[in-house]
């Protein structure tokens, strides 16, 4: 005699050699004895045991699993009795395990409620279990393509709107990532060299660059919605003029200087920085961005502001404005020592603003020490011994 059985989750064939109520002692095709449990056994038979599981799968290919379903009703079976249902009269012993080894295939379509025990999927369960299944396949399709493109250095289409969290943050649940990692795995590559190779990556600096952006910047660089408080038009007005010195290419000017002699023979140095800040509304959403910020960011050919454009254009020092300004205000003595300082918020008009490339042929190594005619000359020469001066004091000179 011989036994068709439930194995780890699949089934089996073998001769019985001894039986008991509990067990049975049994020797498969190969050769190999083996002791199984009684409650397995699904279906006895005499037929040859030689080819007997490769006729029932062939036979369970033919079978189709919608009709199956339709044949097996609403209430729990088993399935010998289906197999006497879909066939007719008393099935062969390969006709029902053929029966067995296509429930048992079809998990969507059949609940396993025991050994050898089914039941149907409802209608509406089962429609969803379906879709849920055909969507899979149609994106086991899509990674399939993507994983193909990817290893003929070709970008799909789907990557370009996703390349910042594929390359900063992947998200492992995305198609697209998980095309990724299959084509990496496949040519034995990091994920970022594939998408290097693809054009994904137009520079190392546009890649290092994201990675800041994403690191320090993660919600991006634009600001939302704000408001500007209007200039302060009732702050003290300076009783100096003052000037800027900046590059050509600079357009807001946020510091200026400005040089007057005292009465008592000592020179007064003013130091005056632009206060677009007296333009940002205490706790508002700008304010709260900035103190996120703290600073500019600066980098070859680019910036990020730690404030936007239309905080900061209408406190820029131009020249011929008056602007509210942060002044520190500096005495000193003939011998360049300083005397006293004191610092105000006020308002002072910009005189100039000076430009490098401009101003260099009046006031160089060359003609730092004669008069050339530059209306500015004399304030910036007492600028420099004082900054000389400084540098002699802090033990940092270096003629």
């Amino acid at each position: 005699m011989n036994v068709f059985y439930e194995e780890d989750g699949g089934f089996k064939v073998a001769s019985v050699m001894t039986e008991s109520d509990s067990s049975l002692q049994v020797e498969s095709v190969s050769g190999k004895r083996s002791k199984i449990k009684a409650a397995n056994v699904l279906l006895k038979f005499e037929a040859a045991l030689q080819g007997f599981m490769e006729a029932a799968q062939s036979e369970a290919d033919t079978l189709d699993t919608d009709f199956l379903w339709e044949c097996c009703g609403e209430s729990e079976f088993g399935f010998e009795d289906l197999a006497k249902e879909y066939y007719g009269g008393k099935p062969s012993s390969i006709q029902s395990a053929a029966i067995a080894t296509k429930l048992h295939s079809a998990p969507v379509y059949f609940y396993r409620k025991g050994k050898g025990r089914y039941k149907s999927a409802p209608a509406d369960i089962l429609k969803a279990a379906l879709a849920g299944l055909e969507k899979k396949r149609l994106q086991a399709e899509q990674v399939a393509q993507m994983v193909e493109q990817l290893k003929a250095h070709t970008l799909p289409e789907s990557f370009k709107s996703k390349l910042d969290m594929l390359l900063y943050v992947p998200d492992k649940n995305t198609l697209e990532w998980k095309a990724l990692d299959q084509a990496a795995s496949d040519l034995h590559k990091l994920p970022l060299v594939v998408l290097a190779e693809a054009g994904a990556i137009a520079s190392n600096h546009d890649y290092h660059l994201g990675a800041f952006l994403r690191g320090y910047f993660p919600n991006g660089t634009a600001f939302g919605e704000y408001e500007i408080a209007k200039v302060h038009d009732d702050l003290p007005l300076a009783e100096v003029e003052a000037f800027s010195i900046d590059d050509s290419t600079t357009t807001e000017i946020d510091d200026a200087l400005s040089v007057k002699t005292l009465a008592n023979g000592n020179t007064q140095v003013g130091i005056h920085i632009a206060a677009p800040s007296l333009g940002v509304l205490p706790h508002s959403p700008l304010d709260n961005e900035v103190m996120k910020r703290l600073s500019t960011v600066y980098m070859p050919g680019h910036k990020i502001t730690m404030m936007p454009e239309e905080a900061i254009r209408p406190f820029s020092l131009d020249a011929g404005e008056v602007k509210p300004v942060l002044s520190l205000y500096i005495e000193v003595a003939p011998d360049f020592s300083v005397v006293d300082r004191n610092t105000c918020v006020e308002r002072i008009k910009i005189a100039e603003n000076l430009r490098h490339d401009s101003l260099e042929p009046y006031f160089n190594e060359h003609t730092l020490e004669q008069d050339t005619g530059h209306a500015y000359w004399s304030q910036l020469l007492f600028l420099f011994k004082f900054a000389e001066s400084l540098e002699k004091a802090r033990g940092k000179y270096d003629p």
